[in-house]
């Protein structure tokens, strides 16, 4: 049996991570997990707190681990810890020890790191539209601090994808 190919779709806000693990799950004839953070704060009657950061951490985590079993061949993550990780250190100047292990624990085979050359799209949660080459940048030196393969994806619509899938293709054809 050939092993579960973990790719982790990261980046900061309105980069098109959630369509792009949805599109590509379809294309690869398998399953994305979603982002658990969306549902969890549309849940709240108030606004999130630093403890919820860490719920949404653990949550992702285990809906990751329910999707696994349903995956073939491939499993595209909508978001990963490094998210939540930056996410607490940008907002609160610190991270849960949880987070910071779950990291390093919980393997990708590869990162696809959104651009920012897309345009923003508002949404009640997103909070840093000027922000996003600075959360790209950071991204980027948090991936490469971890020693994680990755990609850069970008392009508009139709030629992101294409552009995601390729990479995906060519990373996992060379190994």
């Amino acid at each position: 049996m050939t092993k579960l190919k973990k790719i982790a779709i990261t980046g900061p806000e309105s980069t098109g991570k959630s369509w792009l693990a949805e599109k590509l799950a379809k294309s690869f004839d398998t399953v994305f997990v979603p982002e658990f953070a969306r549902n969890y704060i549309d849940s709240l009657k108030r606004d999130y707190h630093q403890d919820d950061i860490l719920e949404i951490a653990k949550g992702q985590y285990r809906l990751e681990k329910e999707m696994e079993p349903r995956a073939s061949g491939f499993l595209f993550c909508d978001t990963e810890f490094l998210v939540t990780k930056i996410w607490s250190l940008h907002k609160y100047g610190n991270c849960h020890p949880f987070i910071l292990d779950k990291i390093k624990e919980n393997r990708y085979d590869l990162f696809l790191l959104c651009d920012v050359d897309m345009p923003w799209e508002y949404d009640e949660q997103r909070e840093h539209p000027h922000l996003r080459t600075y959360f790209f940048n950071w991204y980027e030196r948090e991936i490469k601090e971890y020693g994680f393969p990755y990609r850069v994806v970008s392009g508009l619509g139709e030629h992101r994808f294409l552009n995601a899938k390729t990479a995906v293709e060519s990373f996992f054809n060379k190994k």
